[in-house]
């Protein structure tokens, strides 16, 4: 062999290598788990700005949504999962299905848009969902609430997009401390977490929202800092969700910066290293 066909060989060896790799991973992705970096604070202080997390997408089965997107518009790339997996959708279903349970912390579809969405999972089918003076009503009966103190952050420019926080304490100056209401809320069959309030807005006083079969309702933990399930398609929020635009439940964070960059490794947050999510 010539040191030319050599070279050939070489290069040819190393582009199915690469090829290999990027399948495998295609693979692993679409069926075990995605990961996911969490772009804005609706889920503060379950998630922060930030955080690094891969997507459990054993949890509930498979459906369309289970592929990956991959969207790259600076170079005219635009594959939707729906492209690649289109062959799954239809009549709400999904391919080893598991039900989901209330307080799951959940990545999925977006209804209309197709963009990621991250939220806590409240209602679910069947049932009738309600915020009356700021206070989550299942079924007809308040959800219990402890008051938990204050939740404190800077006044500062967070994550990739730069965006300031909102404070209850507001007006605050840049590098000063943001302030909300922090309570304990648990759910019907036990689920506790964090949520935080800023102030008294519309979202706050709502009408019934009755689930529909094979649907799901979500809020975010942030509440008066999330668009979800209280706010309909039509008017820019989630709404219900099907049952076959859930992508997989987010168990565990991985790693976290505060910084612009997850690569800025001295921005990392070391008290949120393999951190739980409740």
């Amino acid at each position: 062999m010539t040191a030319k066909s050599h070279a050939g060989h070489s290069i040819l060896e190393t582009i199915k290598t690469i090829v290999y790799a990027l399948l495998i991973a295609g693979v692993f992705r679409t069926l075990f788990f995605q990961p996911f970096w969490i772009p804005s604070g609706s889920m503060k202080e379950t998630l922060l700005i930030g955080d690094f997390l891969f997507v459990n997408k054993m949890a509930y089965g498979y459906s369309y949504a289970s592929c990956p997107s991959v969207r790259l518009g600076s170079i005219g790339i635009d594959v939707d999962a729906s492209d690649i997996c289109g062959f799954l959708d239809g009549e709400n279903t999904r391919i080893l299905g598991s039900e989901p349970e209330r307080g799951d912390v959940v990545v999925f579809r977006h209804p209309v848009t197709g963009t990621d969405f991250i939220k806590r999972l409240i209602g679910l089918p069947g049932d009738r969902i309600q915020v009356t003076n700021g206070v989550l009503q299942i079924n007809g009966t308040a959800v219990a609430l402890q008051d938990a103190g204050d939740f404190e952050e800077l006044m500062e420019r967070q994550g990739p997009i730069g965006s300031y926080p909102r404070c209850e304490n507001a007006p605050v100056g840049e590098g000063a401390t943001c302030a909300k209401s922090r309570q304990i809320e648990t759910l019907p069959g036990g689920v506790e977490h964090v949520i935080l309030n800023i102030a008294n807005q519309g979202m706050d006083h709502t009408g019934v929202y009755q689930v529909p079969e094979g649907h799901y309702f979500f809020m975010g933990d942030n509440r008066d800092n999330s668009s979800d399930s209280r706010l309909p398609q039509s008017a820019g929020g989630v709404g219900f969700v099907p049952f076959e635009n859930l992508i997989g439940r987010a168990d565990r964070i991985m790693f976290s910066s505060a910084g612009r960059s997850m690569l800025y490794f001295w921005t990392w947050r070391g008290d949120r290293f393999f951190k739980g999510i409740e």
